[in-house]
């Protein structure tokens, strides 16, 4: 989808480097990172924001591939995000689509969603979870381009 408004920068500053345990990466392993963030995109495909992720399967399974791969970084795993597709840029890769607040809210609907069987269904070490979800409200407020 196009923009049709300018872009809004928001008032914040994005979360800092190493504001998410690397610990965490351990824990649950590739596998599970990979398998977490496809049922988070299988999440955002049936919400009110779907209409912002690939319609078919082939193109979800890919973006979640991508997005599965910068968070195996984050949590602390290789770097594969960079490896594949070169720096992050989350925001500035982000641009070409309006995120607003209400679309940002759904997004993390749908992650916390996933993340309330975490510990179980992924082996996500629940010490590290309230950090994670802070660093997720951080970052999603960090992506909001549109008022």
């Amino acid at each position: 989808m196009a923009r049709s408004k300018p872009i809004h920068t928001p008032l914040i500053t994005p979360p800092p480097n190493g504001s998410v345990s690397t610990e965490i990466f351990p824990a649950m392993g590739e596998e599970a990172i990979f398998r977490m963030i496809r049922d988070f995109y299988g999440k955002l495909s049936e919400s009110s924001i779907g209409h912002m992720f690939a319609a078919d399967a082939e193109g979800l399974a890919a973006e979640a591939e991508k997005s599965g791969a910068f968070f195996v970084f984050l949590l602390g795993g290789p770097p594969l995000y960079q490896q594949r597709y070169g720096p992050p840029r989350m925001r500035q890769r982000h641009l070409a689509i309006e995120i607003d607040e209400a679309a940002r809210q759904e997004w993390l609907r749908c992650f916390g969603d996933v993340l309330e069987d975490a510990t179980e269904r992924y082996n996500f070490p629940a010490e590290h979870l309230e950090g994670f979800i802070e660093f997720l409200v951080k970052f999603s407020a960090w992506m909001v381009n549109a008022e």
